[in-house]
């Protein structure tokens, strides 16, 4: 992107999807994440980064990138790095990012530990970096933030000249998309708001040509808000001036003659120093411009159009879209909570799957008033403390996103409430769902089902609905990964000489033959007899661990042995 100086856009996208440990599990959008990303900060109308990218990637490799990366840089360089991996935090809180061969009991000396990248960035002489950190306890990357109740962040991971966006706050966790049972890739919902704030344009607040880091943090909060995401984005800037992350994509006059010249930017206006802000205060005057800012005029251009939330809020207030004229005044339709439910299985039916019906208590929209949450035939009038906006008061980037109190974020007033749902648009019910659990996954795995939850106030779309899986103990079997380990003794006369034995598998009573001197301590293999792959065909292997005991006299020939089992160390 040109500009009066010389300094460089550099950007460096690192994903990491796939993981050797069974411990952690394979996440399907940070390749996505990282392809969507670049094509937008790499589009010479939008970022004009030259953009590298680092996918899948060992814990050496991603050391070795950051600190190429960030040394023999000069002043002017502005600098982008956005990582989208899981993060670790180990029993003292400190960060961890996680790599294809990250082990979760030696993250230290198999991941790359935050305190790491922050001592790169320390080193670099750029005036301007902006981090964006797209993974689970991003939160705990910013200056003095805390962990959950039995860990503490000791680092101070931020400092002068850097702006940070994390996707998290806290121990949130970073959601990857709208359905986790799906097969196909997807962006995360922090980047993908960051995409579509760029690629659009409608992080553009102020309409003047030009994405700010903060104007992308706002867009990015108000988007994952009004989606209904329960994570909270945070930002931590300490810069000297505004940074310019992108130019709004030119959109072209429709009426313009064929032929016609293309749009000439205006000179870059020089950016004016700004005092630098206080840590957790992302106020716009609490950013830098690099040099190399992008053009806020253009010729031959359309008018500027509303971005999406000036689109929104019209729609609520019941003005047309096309006009922004006003109507008769309505209910704003909020969408419905989330909800999380814990649910038994035995380790069959986790490990090859099952169709369960469960009973949720919930809520739909209102017969009566098909979700205005008025009386048949009342007028309904705009809540006059919000102006029909439904919010007040500042929010949490000082714009207006607190509920309204007096209308409690409805936006209107109603004289006199539907009955049936006592003025809130929806009612309760309790229904049956058929849920399908895939085969594959185990303790802890939460699959989401869209819009499955309860409707929102004034008939607005429902919520998703999460299950969470409980995976109960086997009395035999012990599961590591996909694989499925059990131990058996087994008398020293049938180990001298051979024979069967019958063992318990998921799939009924298996006979295995014994090999004649088998020696204590020897493992055999049953092939497949393990539990499904989530994510791909075929199915874990039985490892079944054989002691030899002289006290033991029992065992003997089977009568039909299989030979399904493959002997192993």
């Amino acid at each position: 992107m040109p500009g009066s100086r010389a300094g460089r856009r550099d950007a460096l996208l690192i994903a990491t999807g796939r993981y050797e440990s069974p411990a952690l599990k394979p996440l399907r959008s940070p390749r996505q994440d990282c392809e969507g990303l670049a094509a937008v900060l790499r589009d010479p109308g939008i970022g004009g980064f030259a953009v590298q990218q680092l996918v899948d990637a060992k814990s050496y490799e991603v050391k070795r990138a950051l600190e190429q990366f960030f040394r023999n840089r000069g002043r002017e360089d502005l600098l982008l790095l956005h990582l989208s991996c899981h993060g670790l935090k180990d029993d003292e809180g400190r960060l961890y990012f996680a790599t294809q061969d990250t082990d979760k009991d030696l993250p230290a000396s198999t991941a790359v530990p935050a305190a790491f990248l922050h001592d790169q960035m320390a080193r670099c002489r750029a005036r301007t970096i902006v981090v964006l950190l797209d993974c689970c306890y991003s939160g705990a990357f910013l200056p003095g933030a805390k962990g959950d109740d039995y860990v503490q962040v000791k680092e101070e991971l931020a400092g002068h000249g850097r702006a940070i966006l994390t996707a998290t706050n806290r121990t949130e966790y970073a959601w990857e998309g709208d359905h986790l049972e799906a097969a196909a890739p997807q962006p995360s919902r922090f980047t993908g708001a960051l995409i579509e704030g760029l690629r659009s344009g409608d992080a553009d607040a102020d309409q003047d040509g030009r994405i700010t880091v903060t104007e992308l943090y706002d867009y990015v909060y108000e988007y994952l808000h009004h989606a209904g995401a329960r994570q909270r984005p945070r930002m931590w800037a300490d810069l000297e001036y505004r940074v310019i992350l992108a130019r709004t994509p030119v959109r072209t006059d429709p009426g313009a003659p064929t032929g016609a010249a293309a749009p000439t930017p205006a000179p870059a206006p020089t950016p004016t120093p700004a005092p630098a802000s206080a840590p957790e205060a992302p106020s716009p005057a609490a950013e830098s411009a690099p040099r190399n800012t992008p053009s806020a005029v253009r010729e031959r251009t359309a008018p500027p159009q509303q971005g999406l939330f000036a689109r929104l809020k019209d729609a609520f207030n019941g003005a047309d879209p096309g006009t922004g004229l006003p109507s008769v005044p309505r209910r704003l339709a909020r969408r419905g909570q989330d909800a999380l439910i814990r649910m038994e299985f035995p380790l069959a039916e986790t490990a090859l799957g099952t169709d369960k019906d469960i009973e949720i208590d919930t809520a739909a929209v209102c017969d009566q008033c098909q979700g205005a949450g008025a009386a048949v035939g009342t007028p309904v009038y705009p809540c006059h403390s919000c102006s029909g906006l439904g919010t007040s008061g500042p929010g949490p980037t000082g714009g207006s996103s607190l509920q309204c109190s007096a209308c409690d974020g409805s936006g209107v007033r109603i004289p006199s409430s539907c009955a049936p749902c006592a003025g809130t648009g929806r009612v309760p019910v309790r229904r049956t769902l058929t849920v399908r659990i895939p085969g594959g996954v185990d303790h802890g795995t939460r699959i989401q089902f869209a819009g499955e939850n309860e409707v929102g106030p004034g008939g607005g779309p429902p919520g998703d609905l999460y299950l969470e899986v409980i995976e109960l103990p086997h009395p035999e079997l012990a599961r590591r990964g996909d694989d499925l380990h059990l131990t058996r003794r087994i008398p020293r006369a049938l180990a001298r000489s051979g024979g069967t034995i019958e063992v318990t598998t998921l799939d009924g009573p298996k006979s295995v033959r014994i090999p004649a001197g088998l020696r204590s301590g020897q493992t055999l293999r049953l092939v497949a007899h393990g539990t499904m792959h989530l994510r791909e065909s075929g199915r874990g292997d039985l490892l079944l661990h054989l002691d030899v005991d002289e006290d033991v006299d029992e065992g003997g020939d089977g009568d039909e042995a299989e030979s399904g089992a493959e002997g192993g160390a």
